[in-house]
């Protein structure tokens, strides 16, 4: 049992280290800090959708920016799409979970919003409709994804692919990348005052 603790937690660093090594997705990251900046700074919001653990990550990454992370600040505006459960199920139950997201968007979205779109494979279909209506309203997105990026790597701005296919290590992948971002989008924001 110890060995396989220490094979995961293996795969879990090298994954790390391959970021860390990666200057074009650093880059990215950097890029995508810069299009939250520039989002807030002009009155703009920041939403979050994804599935099961993907969603997790959505409401917790959401809360770090509305509440705070490091420094005691100012709210700013982030939500995670499928905290408003009451819409989320009657939309789903009335129409088709595939396009509830993408609902939500059409009613809180506008353009200079940015949607984060999480999903490891990419190609979850709600999460590629929402960020499809975020296109359609001019708003930035960004995506988190494994290694292949699927269909979310040719409607986003930018496409943050973490180097894995393994689901759980990309997952503990984008928090980080999550946290990276909070953490930095509220220096600029905040660090000054």
């Amino acid at each position: 049992m110890t060995e396989e603790l220490s094979k995961r937690l293996q795969e879990a660093i090298e994954i790390k280290q391959a970021i860390l090594s990666d200057t074009k997705l650093l880059e990215q990251i950097n890029q995508t800090i810069d299009e939250l900046v520039f989002s807030y700074r002009h009155k703009g919001k920041v939403l979050f959708c994804g599935n099961g653990g993907s969603a997790a990550d959505a409401q917790h990454l959401a809360a770090e920016l509305s509440g705070k992370f490091y420094l005691d600040r100012p709210p700013i505006q982030a939500e995670a799409c499928h905290v408003n459960s009451s819409f989320l199920t009657a939309y789903s139950n009335d129409y088709d979970f595939e396009v509830a997201y993408a609902r939500y968007i059409e009613s809180v979205g506008r353009t200079g919003d940015v949607l984060i779109a999480i999903s490891t494979s990419g190609s979850s279909a709600n999460v590629v409709k929402a960020a499809q209506k975020a296109q359609e309203l001019d708003m930035r997105i960004i995506a988190l994804t494994g290694s292949g990026g699927g269909e979310l790597a040719n409607i986003a701005h930018i496409c943050l692919k973490v180097p894995s296919t393994n689901t759980p290590r990309i997952q503990e992948a984008h928090i980080l990348i999550g946290h990276l971002i909070c953490e930095q989008v509220e220096q600029a924001l905040f660090a000054k005052q």
